[in-house]
């Protein structure tokens, strides 16, 4: 790296500074969190820590990451589920921790964030190398020759050239053409400026190589110490043999209970009958008539088979969809031959071969029907019928291709499900047997957890109020009960509630239940408009609630009076229509485990505990969380799932939870 290694660096104090900068005193979680990650980076002894909401985890895993890096050389990844946290490392929280390093070694060592290709902008592409799909839209010509369309108040293509003329001023700075700093556009616009993985020409053959902005940033995060990536980087570097992310001696894995969905996310691929198309139609060009022709009618028998094909799972190797994908797998094949066999530059071709070794790719792994993947068929109103195929387990990869070449650490606030960190461990490919106390002489892929507390007193804080009174949760909406339990509870709320709901139709139905009881109060619903703008006016009015879905569980952080009430309608289950969840739970049971518990309550107690995590996010917040499902209490699984919660006082009483309500607002 940039220094020699040095005596043991103070972590601890490298925390204080860079504390102070920010919010004073360190807290007794951030200091607990150093001393288990200096103990587990310094050992090599994987770590799982659980740092409930307002711990400060951030500096938490910092101090000790950088104290590392000065000690040791060695580079440190920390790797997060979303942009947002991300933004809030590279602006806020490393740049104080950095300073902080600097100020106890006099030493100051460089961080840098690194994302997928498609989050940069391909010079190529915004110079005139349009999507194909997409070049009637635009003009293709060369960078500031009318890039527009013919009609030059085309939305698009003045959005297009906005982005170009952007580019150019990144080019220009020394920028690298980050989307996120990109004037407002859509996917659409982006996909003009930007290129997928397999269709970059790569550095030695592209007219622009030695200009390449995502080249830039990969530089850039060689010469660094400190990498900031996110999940799906990290589960691309794991697929593709570790040649993605620069070598580095410790991956930091935060917000880590989405860790598993991302990886699989990442993994998951898709074929349509349009993709097929458009890539046969984009290669035609340097095809013979009769290959050219097979391709297209490839990719009709595709479309053929997924319409005589019901959504669901695909278990059978007859099935229409699986020799379907065989006939687009065969035909791709001799197509990437046919465009690999020429040794021209061409550029368009050689993005065209990109876009077939794709289909093919994806092709041949349904064709396959593999032990380890599901495969199976979505019916959209919008997209049309499509075919997936999915890891059925992702353990194995993240065993060996993370926990097997590095030191990691897992941290998130919801870790330990059930009161044990087992479940999540067993997810990520970590063995109940391999969980050790001590950090003398550990064996390979030894593993500690640990759960350094929150900030809040949770008992003193919040209810969690279980609506045993109500009938279970059916198949058809909310019950008459249920709807009438939440207009009750809004009421005594004043509004001030964020309702979290397992479909869109049961939001939609409590919504509008609640605007014609509660004609005084401001009713929003995922949907209505952007989630940021529903998020803004729910803040901003006092007496607004705001009714969603999954994206709100997780997504939305609302401290204060704004989010009294967290209203969350029954336990969020897998749908039993989830292909994959359901595959994986038959896997468990196959083998002799208990899928019900593996499977489908560590997906509803993830949920349940992050949903609830809406509700306390700083030291004076103060409120109720409902569960309108009596399951919580009744089931024989409602125990394992009430451990999983933060520790509200417990009521199964709807009168105390509303009195509760009306003595925040003031009322009693």
């Amino acid at each position: 790296m940039n220094w020699p290694a040095s005596g043991m660096t103070d972590a601890q104090s490298v925390l204080r500074a860079a504390v102070g900068e920010i919010h004073g005193d360190a807290r007794p979680g951030q200091q607990r969190m150093v001393e288990v990650l200096s103990e587990s980076l310094e050992s090599g002894v994987h770590l799982l820590v659980q740092a409930g909401t307002g711990t400060g985890k951030s500096l938490g895993y910092l101090a000790p990451a950088l104290a590392h890096v000065v000690d040791t050389g060695e580079r440190v990844v920390i790797a997060t589920a979303t942009l947002a946290l991300q933004a809030q490392l590279a602006n806020k929280d490393i740049p104080a921790a950095l300073d902080a390093v600097e100020e106890v070694t006099g030493v100051r060592p460089k961080a840098a964030v690194m994302k997928g290709r498609t989050n940069y902008a391909c010079l190529y592409r915004s110079r005139g190398g349009v999507d194909p799909g997409q070049a009637a839209l635009i003009g293709a010509g060369e960078f500031g020759s009318a890039p527009v369309a013919a009609d030059d108040t085309s939305k698009l293509g003045l959005e297009v050239l906005a982005l170009r003329e952007w580019v150019e001023q990144e080019v220009q700075d020394g920028g690298l053409g980050d989307r996120d700093d990109a004037p407002s556009h859509t996917a659409r616009g982006w996909a003009q400026v930007s290129i997928p993985n397999r269709e970059c020409l790569g550095v030695n053959a592209c007219p622009f190589g030695e200009q390449c902005l995502v080249e830039a940033s990969r530089d850039r995060a060689r010469k660094a110490d400190l990498v900031v990536t996110n999940h799906a980087l990290l589960a691309f570097d794991a697929m593709q043999n570790r040649t993605i992310l620069p070598e580095h001696g410790a991956v930091i894995i935060d917000e880590a209970h989405e860790l598993v969905s991302r990886i699989t996310t990442a993994a998951t691929d898709e074929l349509t009958q349009g993709i097929v198309d458009r890539t046969a139609r984009r290669a035609m060009e340097w095809l013979d008539d009769d290959l050219g022709h097979d391709f297209l009618t490839a990719a009709e028998e595709l479309g053929i088979a997924l319409g005589e094909s019901e959504p669901g799972r695909v278990t059978s190797g007859t099935a229409p969809v699986v020799y379907a994908a065989s006939v687009v797998r065969d035909v791709s094949r001799r197509v990437a031959t046919a465009l690999g066999g020429n040794k021209d530059t061409d550029a368009d071709r050689t993005q065209a071969l990109g876009a077939v070794r794709e289909v093919y790719d994806v092709a041949e792994r349904i064709a396959a029907l593999a032990d380890a993947d599901v495969v199976w068929i979505t019916d959209s109103e919008i997209a049309g019928k499509a075919v997936y195929v999915a890891p059925l387990d992702v353990s194995g990869l993240l065993r060996t291709s993370v926990f097997g070449e590095t030191t990691a650490v897992l941290t998130s606030a919801t870790l330990a499900l059930g009161g044990s960190f087992e479940p999540v461990a067993a997810q990520v490919g970590l063995r109940r047997s391999e969980r050790v106390e001590e950090v003398e002489d550990p064996p390979e892929f030894a593993w500690r957890a640990f759960d350094v507390g929150s900030p809040f007193d949770y008992r003193r804080q919040g209810i969690l109020y279980a609506a045993t009174r109500l009938p279970n949760p059916g198949r058809d909406g909310l019950t008459k009960e249920t709807l009438a339990e939440v207009a009750q509870l809004v009421w005594a709320a004043d509004g001030r509630t964020l309702g979290l709901f397992a479909s869109r139709r049961a939001a939609e139905q409590a919504a509008d239940h609640c605007r014609r009881e509660l004609p005084g109060f401001t009713i929003l619903c995922q949907g209505d408009a952007q989630l940021p703008e529903l998020t803004r006016r729910f803040q901003e009015d006092p007496r607004a609630c705001l009714f969603g879905t999954m994206s709100l569980w997780q997504g939305v952080d609302v401290p204060g009076d704004t989010c009294q009430l967290v209203l969350i309608d029954k336990i969020p289950f897998p749908r039993p229509d989830d292909p994959l969840m359901q595959a994986r739970k038959k896997a468990v049971d196959d083998a002799g485990g208990n899928g019900f518990m593996q499977v489908a309550a560590t997906h509803a107690a993830l949920l349940l505990a992050q949903g609830s995590g809406r509700l306390i996010r700083r030291a004076d917040d103060r409120g109720v969380v409902a569960v309108l499902d009596p399951r919580l209490m009744k089931a024989r699984y409602g125990s394992f799932l009430r451990s999983s919660l933060p520790d509200f006082w417990l009521t199964t009483d709807g009168d105390v939870a509303v009195h509760a309500l009306r003595r925040l607002r003031g009322e009693e």
